[in-house]
């Protein structure tokens, strides 16, 4: 008999046989560690099981597939779609005469890269938000941790019944998982001690007897305008990127690109090239080309750039301000008061 479970930071499930034996053993909900080998590693992880486990059970009709494992799959038609539009873009060059070969070359190119440069700046804007709404109030909104299931046997004799999953603690703003923000006792800690150095970056005092209480509401509106910030914001960002790709100076890369990375000389040639078409890239779409359109280019880079800063700006406005007022100024001492 399975009991019920008291799904606790620091309360330990039963134990159970994990499906990818490479996992760290996780034996509860566990607060994850907010840095580049963490995301990596739970990137990797997302990606291997969406083209394997979870694809695998979703084909068969598995009981256990769930809204996670669907969410996560969304990655395989991404990637074959852009891979399918860098495909088109570039499919009908060889059916141009030799004089427009070349031209018909460059635009396909510079469309196929503006495929790349719209997912990696979408993806590499949201810590423009993130991380100074972290530095600034202590609040990291992007905090991921992994998540226990455990699932039904598929035959009585199928003990790998474990499953994990990989959230984010403001995933839900109006079901955050609270919990993994206390601290364990074992730490020497307070209980409350994240919630007290946030009360404090937020201005809202020390010592609070309930600092938990007292910033939850500061919290769930940063996650709110942070989250809408950084939705606003990626989208601005990766049409920027577009922009981008469409600069003359590319030529110079696509001319001596190369992903034979064995051969060192060249592929380390092709890497300077891309570097230097970059940063000449990013010069000439802020100067532009003297026509009537010279200066959408500022426009493209300032107007992403602008939202940034206006979206961390709001969210250090708020609402939810502590009240500087005590009791003494409230109630007068020499009135009489009934409480009916």
């Amino acid at each position: 008999m399975i009991l019920p479970v008291n799904n606790q930071n620091h309360t330990p499930f039963f134990s159970a046989k994990k499906q990818n034996k490479n996992e760290k053993d996780y034996t509860h909900d566990t607060l994850l560690p907010n840095n580049l080998s963490t995301r990596m590693r739970i990137g990797m992880d997302k990606f291997t099981n969406a083209i394997t486990l979870y694809s695998a059970k979703g084909f068969k009709g598995s009981r256990n597939a769930n809204f996670y494992e669907f969410l996560t799959m969304g990655q395989i038609p991404y990637l074959i779609g852009s891979g399918m539009l860098m495909a088109v873009f570039n499919a009908a060059n060889k059916h141009y005469n030799l004089f427009d070969q070349p031209s018909a070359k460059a635009l396909g190119n510079k469309m196929a890269l503006g495929v790349v440069l719209y997912a990696l700046l979408k993806s590499a804007s949201k810590p423009l938000v993130t991380a100074p709404v972290h530095w600034i109030t202590g609040i990291d909104t992007e905090r991921p941790y992994a998540k226990v299931n455990y699932e039904l046997p598929d035959d009585i004799y199928d003990t790998d019944i474990t499953n994990i999953e990989y959230h984010k603690v403001f995933e839900s703003v109006d079901f955050s998982r609270w919990d993994l923000l206390l601290m364990d006792p074992k730490s020497g800690k307070p209980r409350n001690d994240r919630y007290d150095k946030i009360a404090k970056r937020l201005g809202m005092g020390t010592n609070l007897k309930d600092s938990d209480q007292e910033v939850k509401p500061r919290i769930k509106e940063i996650v709110e305008k942070t989250s809408a910030a950084k939705s606003i914001t990626s989208y601005l960002w990766a049409a920027a990127g577009v922009a981008l790709a469409f600069q003359k100076p590319w030529e110079s890369y696509f001319n001596v690109a190369t992903l034979k990375f064995w051969d060192t000389k060249k592929f380390g040639h092709s890497m300077k090239i891309l570097g230097e078409s970059f940063v000449k890239s990013a010069k000439a779409l802020y100067k532009g080309d003297g026509n009537k359109y010279k200066h959408a280019g500022k426009f493209m880079i300032f107007t992403p750039l602008t939202a940034t800063v206006l979206g961390v700006l709001n969210v250090m406005r708020s609402e939810h301000k502590p009240s500087k007022l005590d009791s003494a100024d409230i109630i007068e001492k020499e009135r009489k008061y009934v409480v009916n």
